[in-house]
């Protein structure tokens, strides 16, 4: 794919095969494979998976959102649609009413494509799926419709980083900006705080592949995000969340030049109680050891 392609990715894309993409994705939830959870569930049979979801799309909220990165959100904001369902287990989730209960309305391709489109009409920079992991399906089914009516704003995929690479490959040239999340560097707290037991191996195998897709961050002259890789890595108390295993991995894997988000404002919601080593907070000598850490493996291009 060039990058210096005008406009959205999914543009360059034919009619034929944005439907070929959307119908191979429905598929897949026939007997659930659209994530690396593989749950079996048929889903077109009204069946939920283990993302609380069926055969439609679940919408808890959308709208213009400036509590995303600065290259997303500008001055207009991002145009977040929150997705509900997960297919991850987190015990920290600040959203679980969201994406552990499912709270959301169902919606069809029709409906989402509207959304798409509002969004647009409201200024938004682009449009940002939240939690799309288990609902990669719909959102191609959406944007046939959304793309017909003059959709003309970039797609960010924002996950859990719990991929599948062969549902990323039907995402090739439609998504311009991949965001995913990098919880772990080590599988026994992904085990003990989400719920699955490859999450580190997962995680790497689909950030790579989203890398390969879109590259390293571009933004325009206005400093808004183009195209490109944003990282996101939330730091857990007494580093739980084995931050030096993650900056290890980008460092040697992306590169230097990879946008980075080390955050810090966890806080035990949900079931973080249950876990001792978790009901505490970041410090900020935690948080300024783990950006030092990052400028020793060469990341300096953080958010």
């Amino acid at each position: 794919m060039s990058r210096d392609r005008i406009g959205p990715s999914y543009r360059q894309l034919s009619g034929t095969e944005l439907r070929e993409r959307a119908q191979e994705a429905g598929e897949r939830i026939r007997s659930c494979s659209l994530c690396p959870q593989r749950c079996r569930a048929q889903r077109q049979q009204g069946e939920k998976g283990l993302c609380a979801t069926s055969d439609h799309a679940l919408v808890s909220e959308f709208g213009p959102h400036w509590g995303e990165e600065a290259p997303l959100t500008g001055r207009r904001g991002s145009g977040t649609i929150f997705f509900a369902g997960c297919n991850l287990s987190c015990v920290f989730c600040q959203n679980y009413d969201i994406s552990h209960q499912a709270r959301g309305r169902p919606v069809d391709a029709k409906q989402l494509a509207s959304i798409m489109l509002r969004l647009e009409t409201m200024g938004c920079h682009n449009i940002n799926l939240v939690s799309p992991s288990h609902v990669v399906n719909h959102c191609l089914e959406a944007l046939i419709p959304a793309v017909e009516q003059g959709l003309n704003l970039p797609i960010v995929y924002n996950s859990g980083g719990y991929d599948c690479p062969d549902t990323l490959k039907l995402l090739d040239s439609v998504v311009d900006i991949y965001m995913p999340d990098m919880k772990y560097g080590d599988n026994t707290r992904a085990r003990r705080y989400s719920g699955v037991e490859d999450y580190v191996e997962v995680n790497q195998e689909a950030v790579k592949a989203m890398h390969r897709q879109v590259g390293d961050l571009v933004l325009d002259d206005r400093g808004m995000a183009r195209s490109g890789l944003i990282i996101r890595h939330l730091l857990l108390p007494a580093g739980t969340a084995d931050t030096e295993n993650v900056l290890a991995f980008i460092a040697r894997e992306l590169g230097a030049n990879t946008y980075l988000n080390v955050m810090n404002q966890y806080s035990p919601h949900y079931l973080a109680r249950r876990h001792k080593e978790l009901q505490g907070r970041v410090s900020r000598r935690e948080y300024h050891q783990a950006l030092e850490l990052a400028a020793r493996y060469g990341l300096t291009r953080l958010a």
